[in-house]
């Protein structure tokens, strides 16, 4: 038993056994139950992740590399989930996910519900894992993974106990060690064509910009994907005429901080092996950021006309190499006048990795390039190191440099990144980091992300956690205290202070919540805009103080929420913000969830005050795992903008999708500017169908 008591004996039995054949490993599993009555399922939605239905899944650490695996989960109604574990699943931000739930490859299941319970049998293709043989002999990393809502109960194979926090089941360093004999890599050729047709409006300013011009116009597209195994441990990918017209929106944010919003990948292409060619400094910062690739910064769609990826391990090295070729991108201007807002560019990345000393210890190197049509470059290069010191402290450190058109770099540090971590990995007993982190004057990751830049800083965090055992309604907690302080590099001034105390909780019957009090030190250098024209906060320093909690209700439960606040003192003013996540699983054929964001600023001594909504609402319909319906509509004051997302897709099988999607910006207050803003900015419908030829 993993909970609600690490280490005792299981309340029900489960029988999992795993074969293979020269094309599919195979995963046949019995989960028992003595009342049959007790089994669980909420929902057909592929990669849905709520703990109402009972699962039963495998995690498998293919390189046996002791830090990233693959995950594959499933229900009594035959639901599939599959994910890619990052970082031997290290929750380095409260906002980070260890892994990555919007990567799918190729398998199957069946599940079936009897008198005893239920039973599932999973076919994985070998041509679905990569993999490296050695001496005839295969060794992978294994994790069993079983949950029963009805009793808020989790089993696990190997005894993996919980002293990582919620992240502890996924680990790969803790996986138990299996060896295949005779199995041999398969090398895939898939071929994914796809085909879109649709029609788009807009509503442009016209070149006298006294109004609006509609534009209407068809649309057709044309392209697809290859996938080639080039050799047993080498994979290459290609892509013509990218398009992602099927992915969900982003989610609307307000931002009230001086730190730039991140945003996850969403888009397929990326996600496959994504982890190998994470460079990461810290928090969201990154030298490769794959959204800079087909998205501007302003989120615009930008024509991606192809480009080439190659993943793979030779002998110890793990090596990913990606090259995009991008259109240029066109907008209309204020005076109605359409101009090139950005070249077309070329952008790589090259990314080697390979274990050193014990087998959590990691060296590495990136490579990164933009470059324009019109002369612009920007290059960058790293090179990183994790080190297992001993028991669970590790030491990690990253070097980074950028050069750019334009940039005179006349000393070694002015284009560097540095960032350097000792860390317990540890939420029972002692855990601890102690960091340093630099951003030089001319350090611009051109296909990366900063979330701050021109500065340098100091951390220290040290938790102490608890696991009460079987006589206490807690399952675990901790309690946290964090510093930071951040200062100006040109002039060592200070930047930002912060101390932070909290508390976090886990009970048996899964209700989750942090509290913290927060006192920090801010010196603005330039006015933060929270909402243009509307608020901002003035140059100078402050100091005051704020509270931040979470709750959490049983996400095993039909109706569950999560609320996020945030209230007190705010630089020379106050806030109060809140955040509500219901989702209802009215039945496994229907879903309804939402988002409600509230944020209030109030300067009184500046007679300034902003009042923000953000609501979101999801309507989910799926008649079975093969069809849904989704509905993603939100509405942001600020923006004074309603965006919808509307999906229909049709799955009968992995790499065979049939989508129409609908999406639309419009506008709320249409007299704020001048020309009158039109009732639409934008509205689009599509028909997309992709078919994938396994040959």
């Amino acid at each position: 038993m993993y909970q609600p008591v690490f280490g005792k004996e299981p309340t029900e039995e489960t029988d999992v056994r795993i074969g293979y054949d020269d094309r599919y490993l195979y995963v046949g599993a019995r989960m028992y139950f003595k009342d049959a009555g007790m089994v669980r399922s909420s929902s057909f939605k592929r990669d849905y992740m709520g703990m109402g239905s009972d699962w039963l899944g495998i995690i498998l650490d293919t390189y046996n590399d002791k830090e990233n695996g693959l995950a594959f989960f499933t229900t009594p109604d035959a639901l599939r989930w599959d994910a890619s574990i990052l970082k031997d699943a290290v929750v380095n931000s409260p906002n980070q996910m260890p892994l990555n739930i919007s990567w799918n490859t190729f398998w199957d299941v069946i599940t079936e519900k009897n008198q005893d319970g239920w039973s599932a049998e999973m076919r994985i293709p070998l041509s679905s894992l990569r993999f490296q043989q050695k001496d005839g002999e295969v060794r992978m990393g294994l994790i069993v993974y079983r949950w029963m809502p009805a009793k808020n109960e989790s089993n696990i194979f190997p005894a993996i106990p919980p002293n990582w926090g919620q992240s502890s089941t996924m680990k790969p360093s803790q996986a138990k060690e299996i060896v295949f004999k005779g199995l041999k890599p398969d090398k895939p050729l898939y071929i994914a064509p796809y085909t879109l047709a649709g029609f788009l409006s807009t509503n442009d300013l016209n070149r006298e910009g006294t109004g609006y011009s509609r534009t209407d116009k068809p649309e057709f597209e044309a392209g697809g994907d290859i996938k080639y195994g080039l050799s047993a441990n080498m994979v290459l990918d290609l892509t013509i005429n990218t398009d992602f017209a099927q992915v969900e929106a982003d989610d609307e944010q307000l931002n009230l901080t001086r730190f730039t919003l991140y945003h996850p990948e969403k888009r397929p292409f990326f996600l496959e092996r994504s982890s190998i060619f994470d460079f990461n400094l810290g928090a969201n910062n990154t030298l490769f950021y794959s959204r800079r690739i087909g998205l501007s910064d302003d989120g615009d769609p930008i024509r991606i006309y192809g480009g080439a990826r190659i993943i793979g391990r030779v002998g110890k090295w793990d090596l990913a190499m990606l090259d995009m070729q991008t259109a240029p991108l066109r907008k209309n201007n204020s005076a109605g006048i359409n101009e090139e807002i950005q070249p077309s560019e070329n952008l790589g990345v090259l990314r080697f990795r390979r274990q050193v000393i014990n087998e959590n210890s990691y060296i590495g190197a990136g490579f990164t390039s933009r470059l324009g049509l019109n002369g612009h470059y920007n290059l960058g290069f790293g090179l990183d190191g994790i080190f297992r010191l001993f028991g669970q402290d590790y030491l990690d450190m990253k070097f980074a440099q950028t050069f750019e058109t334009g940039a005179v770099n006349n000393y070694f540090l002015k284009p560097t990144r540095i960032a350097i971590d000792w860390t317990r990995r540890s939420t029972k007993g002692v855990g601890y980091t102690i960091g340093y982190s630099y951003s030089g004057l001319n350090f611009n990751p051109g296909i990366g992300f900063e979330m701050l830049d021109n500065y340098y800083s100091g951390r220290f965090n040290i938790l102490y956690g608890w696991i009460p055992g079987e006589n206490s309604k807690l399952y675990s907690h901790n309690i946290e205290f964090r510093t930071r302080y951040s200062a100006y590099l040109v002039d060592g001034s200070l930047m930002t202070y912060s101390n932070t105390v909290g508390w976090e909780f886990v009970t048996k019957n899964q209700w989750q919540g942090q509290f913290s009090g927060v006192y920090n030190k801010e010196n603005l250098n330039d006015s933060l805009i929270l909402v243009e024209d509307e608020a901002y906060v003035l140059p100078g320093k402050y100091e005051f103080a704020n509270f931040m909690g979470m709750i959490s209700t049983p996400g095993s439960k039909t109706f569950f929420l999560t609320l996020t606040t945030e209230a007190g003192q705010y630089f020379d003013g106050w806030r109060f913000s809140a955040r509500f996540q219901p989702t209802w699983n009215i039945s496994k054929h229907f879903e309804l969830g939402g988002t409600y964001g509230f944020d209030h600023v109030n300067f009184a001594k500046r007679n300034m005050m902003m009042t923000n909504h953000i609501l979101g609402v999801k309507a989910l319909y799926m008649l079975n795992t093969k069809l849904s319906i989704n509905a993603f509509i939100q509405y942001n004051t600020a923006e004074h903008a309603i965006v919808s997302n509307l999906r229909l897709r049709y799955n009968p099988k992995e790499g065979n999708d049939f989508y129409i999607v609908f999406n639309e910006g419009r506008n709320t207050s249409l007299t704020r500017e001048v020309p009158n803003l039109p009732v639409y900015s934008s509205r689009v419908v599509m028909v997309k169908y992709t078919y994938t030829f396994n040959l």
